[in-house]
């Protein structure tokens, strides 16, 4: 059947917008009729060639939309279900039977690796030519997707369905690195450097534990305004201080636990060292494919734990339901950060992400797409 996708011939090159062929389910599959797509930090990596997922393809992995069809044996969902589209998982290896999908054995293929795990794609332009799919297991810049049913999530909330995309990826990954990789008691401190989504995710969710002082570092000021309306207790702008020292001025002493959202290894530095012993750095933020950093070997030694984290170590099928009931009850408004884009806007969404201009893109993904703008 055709569909309409935001197509990435090239990595570096823009999208284009555009009809291709998706397949109709086969068994054990689903497709889904997406409504929204987030724009997330990681689609950019993958664009521009730094997470390995080869062109020509379609990206997107913050989905969320209606089931469509079914393929044979699937249960468990019916055809019109509003459901997310969360990350794949094997379901098999020892981490996921551990209660882990984020660390799946898996995982790299069933991310990046372009089609179906038997090599296939789901995906083609119309003359026949292959489109590489399965980005993140669902490829959701497009109308159609097709996704195995084991990372679909229900929905049911207040919040508007266009919105929920971003509880796939940014959002759950900063709120879950603060509630499930961190164990934050009375009185602690966080440091979060970056003020983008995953780092506000990061805030919203530490307002919600004990940790008494909540400091964000981040250049732009805008954002740093919405930190402190988020939850954050004090905003720093790196640019006009020196970051480690005043953090720990702020902190009466080194802070109980950071969060790098940014990838920059010369972030990732302060990041490292604005925790003390028994203190915790979380790396969190995408660096380019061969980045390195470094860490001071003697203060590491001291019991400070430097951990990188995925997906915010969540199992979306009860992740997702609790950060919705917690923005039901007023807790945890992810909505804030939204700002929507049509799909045929989305190179605009991409740079405005990009340049801070907006805290999170989101794609509104309708039957008019090619008729607004043609094939952009």
């Amino acid at each position: 059947m055709r569909t309409t996708a935001a197509v990435l011939d090239s990595q570096k090159s823009q999208f284009t917008v555009e009809e291709v062929e998706i397949d109709e389910p086969r068994a054990g599959e689903v497709l889904v009729r997406l409504i929204a797509s987030g724009v997330c930090h990681t689609d950019a990596v993958a664009q521009q060639g730094d997470l390995p997922f080869p062109a020509p393809g379609v990206l997107g992995h913050e989905g969320v939309g209606r089931i469509e069809a079914l393929g044979d044996g699937v249960t468990g969902h019916e055809i019109g279900d509003t459901v997310m589209l969360g990350w794949p998982w094997c379901g098999r290896c020892r981490n996921c039977l551990a209660g882990q999908p984020r660390y799946c054995m898996q995982l790299a293929p069933l991310l990046i690796g372009g089609g179906r795990t038997d090599g296939s794609t789901s995906l083609r332009k119309l003359d026949g030519s292959p489109l590489h799919s399965h980005f993140f297991g669902q490829s959701s810049f497009a109308h159609h997707a097709i996704v195995d049913p084991s990372s679909l999530v229900p929905i049911s909330t207040t919040a508007p369905t266009e919105a929920v995309g971003v509880l796939a990826c940014g959002i759950a990954t900063g709120a879950g690195a603060v509630l499930n990789t961190l164990q934050l008691g009375p009185g602690d401190s966080l440091v979060v450097f970056g003020g983008g989504a995953v780092g506000l995710a990061a805030v919203m969710a530490a307002r919600l534990t004990p940790t008494t002082t909540i400091v964000v570092v981040e250049p732009n000021p805008v954002r740093r305004e919405l930190a402190l309306k988020l939850g954050a207790t004090e905003v720093i702008d790196p640019g006009a201080v020196d970051v480690v020292p005043t953090i720990h001025e702020i902190c009466k002493g080194t802070a109980d636990a950071a969060l790098d959202c940014t990838g920059i290894p010369a972030v990732i530095r302060q990041t490292i060292d604005s925790v003390g012993m028994l203190g915790t750095a979380v790396l969190i933020g995408a660096a380019p494919a061969g980045a390195e950093f470094s860490a001071d070997h003697l203060t590491t030694l001291w019991g400070k734990r430097i951990v990188g984290t995925l997906g915010g170590e969540s199992q979306s099928p009860r992740f997702v339901p609790a950060l919705l009931a917690l923005h039901d009850q007023g807790r945890f408004p992810f909505t804030d950060l939204i700002q929507y884009f049509p799909l045929t806007e989305i190179n605009e969404a991409m740079e405005a992400s990009k340049h801070g201009d907006v805290v999170k893109p989101v794609l509104r993904l309708s039957e008019s797409d090619l008729d607004t703008k043609g094939q952009s």
